[in-house]
């Protein structure tokens, strides 16, 4: 295996020096189904002889028993290693690997090209320096070579190698080679690129791909290991200022506390003058501690360990910076986002943003506008589908520290997080800072929520009563507010239907409205419960995310769940208002139930069966309990 250097049997150390000094190249593959990803990176691994013996044979094996090439070795077997991979022929997993050659160390990326596994794609091309995007010169540019190249712009490659594939099955035609590369040109002048180099390759029978090819004379460009050995790359991190997000403090005894992380940007050296972004305050490097020993500087890559001449408060996911230039820290931002689940984005849900070691809940305020990837417009849009790209406003429930993503790759990205499933839903490249009015301060009032429940004399509540349209809600919610004004209690009713006539008029009734739809009720529900007032709220609140979203406003048992867990075929001989008839008639859509989702709690304080349970039975039961100070209450039901 490998390649081959008279250095290992003269002097194995300065073989070993020489291969710890040779530069490391990330780059990616990328482009549409079957444009040979997989054969060109199994190719480059056999003809660099980065094969062991007991791979070679194991692949001579496999392309007889499930090649696609008949009595030919099967490059793209060496990457496609999942079962379900080598079945469908297609890449679904990102493959990553290491070769390297006299001049140059290597780690390529495999990615899908299936429009399903974009979001494989963009964790690929996340930590790349160039791109290769490979295009089948029978099939030309296509829709996912358009969104790989726009995806690739958008996480800060510049540098593309333009593999124009399978030239042997179009006799190396160069009037269609040139075709192609012009017409790319042409799409790919407002991406951004520093430089496109376009060859004309064969992976399969390795024109162009090690040697140049004497079925194309006409091409005087580099191989694609050429270019890929030669390509100079700007290093920009070690020169900008130092960032290092905290990823651990070590406290192995009284007499040590250090911060650990690997430098995102920037050299720091002993002496130098660090901020913590969060609170501002500064301090002076004592160490640089390592497994090797200490260090009179590191720089950006290096894992180390600070330790501080000053202590200050630190914490894991806190933002060291120098003192010179400062990172942003706000709670609101513009971001390009790159949606990655099934489900699509909810404007208005409660998200985790994770930036680094550092995790806050988070919401998109609003979609400014969506990309097209075929021909790079913006688009109105307010929500974003699986594999979608839009420009977002994002709001964070704290601030967070972080640089534009154009100027600090390690500090400007985040991902989002799904807080009930854990899932990974998008990943975000931050374009700016919002400063907003309300970033200025919050204006301290004289008389609190305590004050107001006093002279109220009692505690303010909110009872958030779900369920399916025609369940009962408003119904019991009438009947609870009737006992609770007989017993003097001061209650205010936030009717999910009613607000639609005044405070959510806008809104209709798809999943993006609904998410706004119950935030506001929340916050409503919030303020009246700072002014002392229990809160009746009966609506759909079809979601569980955004019935969580509402109980985290409040404090420990002000918010109470009621679920009338009634019927959908009860509900519908209930309706008085038609919805479900009209629905069932094509009339109306988005009905929790029908043809809209409704997520039944989980852990709801009162669950009531609202087929066998009558609604003054109910009122009754959640007075009684609730707000009958330990003496019974005598209802006549």
């Amino acid at each position: 295996m490998a390649h081959q250097s008279d250095l290992i049997a003269e002097d194995i150390h300065a073989y070993l020096k020489h291969q710890e000094e040779k530069s490391l190249l990330r780059f990616i593959t990328c482009g549409s189904v079957d444009d040979g990803k997989s054969t060109l990176i199994g190719r480059l691994l056999w003809d660099s002889k980065m094969i062991f013996e007991d791979q070679l044979a194991a692949l001579e094996s496999d392309s007889k028993r499930v090649g696609t090439q008949g009595d030919k070795v099967d490059y793209a077997l060496l990457l496609d290693g999942l079962q379900a991979e080598r079945e469908q022929g297609i890449t679904i997993d990102v493959a990553y690997r290491f070769f390297s050659t006299d001049k140059r160390k290597f780690i390529v990326a495999d990615t899908p090209g299936h429009e399903q596994y974009t979001r494989n794609m963009v964790t690929g091309a996340s930590t790349a320096q160039v791109a290769v995007i490979l295009i089948d010169a029978r099939k030309g540019i296509l829709t996912q070579t358009r969104r790989h190249s726009y995806l690739t712009s958008l996480v800060g490659i510049k540098h593309i190698v333009l593999a124009i594939n399978k030239m042997d099955l179009i006799d190396y035609n160069q009037q269609q080679f040139e075709t192609i590369c012009q017409e790319y040109l042409e799409f790919a002048a407002e991406l951004g690129f520093e430089s496109i180099t376009a060859i004309p390759i064969s992976a399969l029978e390795g024109d162009n791909i090690l040697q140049p090819s004497f079925n194309t004379e006409w091409y005087q460009g580099p191989t694609l290991m050429s270019y890929l050995e030669t390509v100079k790359i700007d290093d920009s991190t070690a020169a900008q200022e130092f960032r290092m997000r905290v990823q651990w403090v070590n406290r192995p005894h009284l007499d040590f506390r250090g911060f650990c992380g690997t430098i995102a940007s920037g050299s720091i050296s002993p002496g130098d003058d660090i901020v913590v972004s969060s609170s501002g305050q500064t301090s002076k490097v004592a160490k640089i501690v390592t497994m090797d020993g200490e260090l009179s500087q590191a720089v950006a890559g290096q894992a180390i360990t600070l330790t501080l001449e000053t202590e200050i408060d630190i914490s894991r996911g806190d933002l060291l910076a120098g003192t010179e230039s400062k990172p942003h820290y706000v709670d609101r931002f513009e971001a390009k986002l790159v949606w990655l689940h099934e489900e699509a984005l909810l404007p208005g849900r409660s998200y985790l943003i994770k930036a680094g070691s550092s995790t806050t809940p988070a919401q998109i305020d609003t979609v400014n506008y969506k990309v097209n990837v075929n021909n790079l417009q913006q688009e109105p849009g307010k929500t974003l589908e699986l594999n979608e790209v839009g420009s977002c406003t994002v709001s964070a429930n704290t601030a967070i520290p972080f640089d534009s993503y154009a100027e600090n790759r390690g500090t400007g990205s985040f991902i989002l997080i799904d807080r009930l499933s854990n899932a990974t839903v998008g990943a975000g490249m931050i374009d700016e800072a919002i400063e907003r009015a309300t970033d200025s301060h919050w204006q301290t009032l004289d008389i609190d929520k305590q004050a107001h429940a006093a002279l109220k004399r009692q505690t303010p509540k909110v009872l958030w009563f779900t369920g399916l349209p025609g369940a009962g809600k408003s119904t019991v919610a009438n009947l609870v507010e009737r006992k609770l004004h007989s017993l003097g209690k001061h209650t205010y009713i936030l009717d999910g239907d009613n607000l639609r006539h005044n405070l959510n008029r806008d809104l209709g009734y798809d999943d993006v409205d609904q998410v706004e739809h119950i935030r506001r009720i929340a916050e409503v529900a919030n303020i009246l419960v700072e002014a002392g007032i229990i809160v009746i709220a009966p609506l759909v609140s079809p979601f569980r995310n955004e019935r969580r979203m509402a109980r985290e406003i409040f404090a420990d048992e002000e918010f109470v769940e009621i679920f009338l867990d009634t019927p959908l075929e009860l509900c519908e001989k209930r309706d008085q208002t038609g919805a479900y008839k009209k629905v069932r008639l094509g009339e109306l859509s988005h009905i929790a139930g029908i043809d809209a989702t409704y997520e039944p709690p989980e852990a709801a304080e009162y669950r009531f069966n609202g087929e066998t349970s009558a609604a003054e039975e109910i009122a009754v039961t959640i007075v009684q309990e609730l707000f009958s100070d330990s003496h019974p209450i005598e209802w006549e039901i």
